[in-house]
């Protein structure tokens, strides 16, 4: 088999790990994201491609393959999908997925020149990337302090949730689930940065949820960030393809996933045709 890592950095730890279980007897490659789209030839596509590409111009290239039949993992649609804060709220709550609450900003500015917000919120960028906006706003001088560096910022707003500091960090590999605590960038520094969370000790419903993000996002390789609320869990964050680092048996079922998927045992999963929420492309998903 051919398998093709779509990714800036095939140095990392999953992808690199990956590799290494594949190549005794399939072949690796590298392509960059930022490859021109035109250039793809139909003939020479690999038998599955893993896609850590999140830049326009890779997500474009991941729809050209697409386009001429390769599979992805993720797809560029579900990849897109939740890079936008505002469109992964909307479609999480529209299915019934415990998501936090989240209100959209034009601008942040717009946040300082309203009076009406209710302290403590967590304000994020509504676009995810590489260095966004996550902080905590406690009082209108943080607001303030924010918007002096952030005023033209696409926002969301979500009111914040009183916990323990502790993020549960769950990843999702085809059918494999991994877990552990994570010190959540909002809390004070702890000594820890993580803690072991076996998957064992998660109730099944929390799993079947999980597991449920990646129907309605119609994605294979995930992540969910969770806060415990009154023993209930509460979704503040999904990823597409996360870096899924120093968990044993994440790089296992990431070659099993993607020689599943070469073979055509698997099928990715795919976004419905899309329609607009609140001024992004969503829509339903299906297996």
């Amino acid at each position: 088999m051919r398998v093709c890592l779509l990714t800036p950095a095939p140095d990392h730890p999953l992808l690199a790990a990956t590799a290494e279980l594949l190549t005794p007897r399939h072949r690796v490659e590298t392509l960059d994201p930022g490859t021109d789209p035109c250039a793809v030839d139909p003939a020479a596509l690999a038998d599955v491609y893993l896609s850590k590409a999140r830049t326009p111009r890779g997500l474009a290239l991941a729809r050209r393959l697409e386009a001429h039949g390769a599979p992805v993992l993720n797809s560029a649609a579900a990849t897109e999908l939740c890079q936008d804060r505002t469109a992964m709220a909307d479609l999480a709550l529209r299915a019934g997925l415990p998501f936090v609450a989240t209100t959209t900003a034009a601008r942040l500015g717009h946040l300082v020149e309203d009076d009406s917000l209710v302290a403590p919120v967590v304000i994020k960028s509504r676009h995810s990337r590489r260095h966004d906006l996550v902080a905590r706003v406690d009082d209108a001088a943080r607001l303030r302090s924010l918007a002096a560096e952030w005023r033209d910022e696409p926002v969301v707003v979500q009111q914040f949730t009183p916990n323990d500091g502790w993020d549960h960090k769950l990843w999702v590999i085809g059918d494999e689930v991994f877990a552990e605590f994570r010190r959540s960038e909002l809390a004070a520094p702890a000594a820890e940065r993580t803690r072991p969370l076996p998957v064992r000790d998660l109730p099944a419903d929390w799993l079947d949820m999980v597991r449920r993000v990646g129907e309605v996002f119609a994605l294979d390789v995930y992540g969910v960030d969770l806060l415990e609320v009154a023993g209930a869990p509460l979704i503040v964050d999904i990823n597409a393809f996360p870096g899924v680092r120093g968990q044993r048996g994440a790089p296992e079922a990431l070659a099993d996933l993607a020689l599943r998927t070469a073979a055509g045992r698997h099928r990715p999963r795919t976004l419905a045709p899309a329609r607009s929420v609140a001024g992004s492309p969503v829509g339903p998903w299906s297996p």
